[in-house]
């Protein structure tokens, strides 16, 4: 994947070549790897369809020296990704409370 900084926004383009815009939300360190939580940008004029409003997770990989994001390698992984972005979001939720 390619991507594009600019902002708290991405650009991405998958294998197939569609482009898709992602808002950055979080990154995290956890097993030694870097993951970014990123939720898709809505399009002004247009609808997101709510099957893709969730929760995007990408990991960034070096690849020919070059750090690019990567799709995780199981279900395993995205889902033990998942909680510890979740217990960063209520630990900084319950910071705020404070």
């Amino acid at each position: 994947m390619q991507e594009e900084y600019g902002g708290n926004f991405i650009t991405v383009t998958d294998e197939d070549g569609n482009e898709f815009e992602l808002e950055h939300l979080d990154t995290i360190e956890w097993n030694g790897q870097t993951y970014l939580a990123f939720f898709p940008a809505e399009q002004e004029g247009e609808e997101t369809p709510e099957e893709e409003l969730g929760l995007v997770i990408l990991k960034a990989i070096q690849e020919n020296g070059e750090e690019i994001l990567s799709t995780l390698d199981s279900d395993e992984e995205m889902d033990a990704v998942y909680e510890e972005f979740m217990k960063e979001l209520f630990a900084e939720e319950d910071e705020e409370d404070s």
